[in-house]
Parts: structure tokens; C-alpha cells; sequence
């Protein structure tokens, strides 16, 4: 039976979730729901309910730390931001990617489509 095209796609997205926040919190610090609309923009549906446990199992792995902060409009924010360890984790992460491109991207133009 052929594998399942959906679940194999929601698989992979969810082995790259941690790099993507990564990424995110690289260039700026930002609360969950920023996280989730930059996500959706990406193209890549993030539901707060897989989120949360992620920042905050990266917050305590010491990738992530956070402040909160008063909000103009409701109750304040919890903003997260990358740390030193959580950067040179980001490193290993792109440098590792870098490598999975390369070798993916070598079967793809070897590979004639059919």
C-alpha cells in the first residue's frame, strides 16, 4: 500500500517546526501568536496547541528564554527570544540542513522524472 502523501508531509513539517522558530527568533524576539501568523505566511500551519509545548520545551532545553511584556491592548505577553546556546544550536541546525539540501537536491537532478 502506497504511503500516505498527507502524513508524510505533516511528518516533515513537524521535523522542521523547531528550526523554523528557530530562524524566526534569530532576527527578532516575538510573542506565540506572531510566531504562528509568520509561520502561516510561510505556508506552514502551525496550531497553538503543538506550539506551546515547543517553546516551552526549548525554553527549558536553554535555546529559549523570555520576558513578558505589558500589551496595549489585553493582558501581557510572553516574548521569546534566542539564546547564545540556542544560537549555536541554530548553526548546527542550518549547517545540517545545508548538508540535507545538498544531497537531496543531487538526487533530484540525477533522477529523470517519469
Amino acid at each position: 500500500m502506497p504511503t500516505n502523501i498527507d502524513n508524510l508531509k505533516s511528518q516533515m513539517r513537524k521535523g522542521m517546526l523547531e528550526f523554523c522558530v528557530l530562524l524566526l527568533l534569530n532576527d527578532s524576539d516575538a510573542y506565540a501568536s506572531e510566531i504562528i501568523t509568520e509561520m502561516k505566511e510561510a505556508q506552514l500551519i502551525v496550531m497553538e496547541g503543538t506550539l506551546y509545548p515547543l517553546l516551552t520545551r526549548l525554553k527549558n532545553d536553554g535555546l529559549l528564554s523570555y520576558r513578558w511584556e505589558e500589551s496595549p491592548s489585553g493582558p501581557p505577553r510572553k516574548y521569546y527570544s534566542i539564546t547564545p546556546l540556542g544560537q549555536q544550536f541554530l548553526d548546527q541546525l542550518r549547517a545540517s540542513w545545508d548538508e540535507i539540501n545538498l544531497t537531496v537536491n543531487h538526487l533530484l537532478n540525477k533522477s529523470t522524472i517519469k
